[in-house]
């Protein structure tokens, strides 16, 4: 009997679990650690942001979930992993050991790397559902006390579609406040340009996204590190591409959203041979990592290089299709070691997003996620805004009811040649 231990209750972390279990039988036992019993569904945050959800409509209690599948849950969370001897260290000073673990954290978020950047401070977050809580609170204030507006993504973040989305769901709701003509909007972001998407573009995404840009009235700054943000106002400069500073910017602001670097958990970070210097997890294309070979990683927590250099540092995002690939390697993989063989199965890594604007959206597809690509192709449309809830309404059923079946067959992506897992080429030692 393995023990296999899931670290995170996310995304990725759950659907994780269901699948183990749906592939591994009742024999072998499962758990997942987390903080909290609650998940909750992030891509609904910037909605939560502007009052068209409540928290209630977007969370799920793993707790009977996972109890029904027969998983066991740890909601004290981790304080520390120890891989050498196979075993975690929680929160409340207990422990538990492992046969097999799966990362699936997601990401610590680095505000404190920008002074007065962060919920904390001057700025409004859509990364957590808590900080799209008080992102309405000021939403609220803003519509009270119309002003400038800021929306963005900073230096090192990887992360730009949720901004391009809250930047538009916030312009359609102003609107609908009747107070837009009173907002001045100024998009702030790390990518060299509109559209980039830490992808170096999919489609004509640098075309789709400055035309919505200009035709909702929002100014742009690209190449842009946040240096600093006050009261009132943000300090930017924008960065040549010999690294120089070619301009600076006081923009006005009286609301600023703009999304954080990422970096791995404290739980995880600076363990040798497991993490880069950032604290993402290292894996291979079975991804299992290379010093650890018992540890393997999915999700935002694993660890890309940047698709290429650019003036300011821009990450890779991990789109939820891509996640969901990771996560069926993933089980593939564990399930042939306990047999005792070696792992051979690779996810496509292929990117699909919908990024809602309110009445209206941005598609991409990506395959595979990293340039070059089969397939590059982005489309705008009110169809977008619709399939965007459905997705919601799917995945949250799909979390309350402890299934795994991926929602992108459901609507027959592998139509467009999109699959979960690329062919497995198995040599005669059973090695890929």
């Amino acid at each position: 009997m393995a023990q296999i231990i899931v670290l995170g209750g996310g995304l990725g972390g759950t659907i994780m679990a269901y699948e183990l279990r749906e592939k591994l039988g009742k024999e072998h036992r499962i758990a997942v650690v987390t903080l909290g019993t609650k998940y909750h569904f992030v891509p609904s945050n910037p909605w939560v942001a502007v009052g068209w959800r409540d928290q209630a409509s977007v969370e799920v209690d793993l707790a009977p979930v996972l109890a029904r599948r027969d998983i066991a849950l740890h909601p004290q969370g981790a304080r520390r992993l120890h891989p050498d001897q196979k075993r975690i260290e929680l929160t409340d000073g207990a422990t538990l050991d492992y046969d097999y673990l799966v990362i699936a954290t997601g990401p610590d978020l680095a505000f404190d790397e920008i002074e007065g950047f962060g919920p904390g401070a001057e700025t409004q977050s859509v990364c957590q559902v808590g900080h799209a809580l008080q992102a309405k609170a000021a939403f609220d204030k803003l519509v009270a006390n119309p002003g400038p507006v800021v929306i963005g993504a900073v230096q090192g973040a990887s992360c730009f579609g949720p901004a391009y989305e809250f930047a538009f769901i916030l312009d359609k709701a102003l609107r609908d406040a009747k107070v837009r003509d009173r907002v001045p909007m100024t998009f702030v972001t790390s990518e060299p340009y509109i559209g980039h998407l830490g992808l170096d573009g999919v489609g004509d995404t640098k075309s789709l996204l400055e035309s919505e840009l200009r035709q909702h009235h929002i100014k742009w700054i690209c190449n842009a590190r946040v240096d600093k943000v006050e009261a009132g106002k943000l300090h930017v400069s924008e960065i040549a591409e010999d690294g120089t500073v070619a301009a600076t910017h006081e923009v006005p602001q009286v609301y600023t959203m703009m999304l954080p670097a990422f970096r791995g958990v404290a739980a995880v970070r600076d363990i040798e041979g497991l993490t880069n210097p950032r604290g993402f997890i290292l894996v291979d294309k079975h991804q299992r990592n290379p010093a650890f070979p018992e540890i393997f990683a999915v999700g935002v927590c694993v660890a890309i290089p940047p698709v290429g250099k650019t003036p300011v540092p821009v990450g890779v995002p991990k789109t939820g299709f891509m996640i969901e690939s990771m996560v069926t390697a993933t089980t593939h993989n564990i399930a042939r070691l306990i047999e005792g063989k070696a792992p051979n199965a690779q996810g496509t890594w292929n990117a699909v997003c919908l990024a809602d604007f309110g009445d209206g959206g941005v598609a991409f597809v990506a395959q595979p996620q990293i340039p070059p690509r089969n397939v590059n192709w982005s489309s705008s449309g009110k169809w977008v805004h619709a399939a965007k809830i459905g997705f919601e309404k799917y995945f949250l059923h799909k979390v309350r009811s402890g299934k795994s079946e991926p929602f992108y067959e459901k609507l027959a992506l592998h139509m467009l040649g999109i699959e979960k897992l690329k062919e497995i080429n198995v040599s005669e030692d059973g090695a890929a």
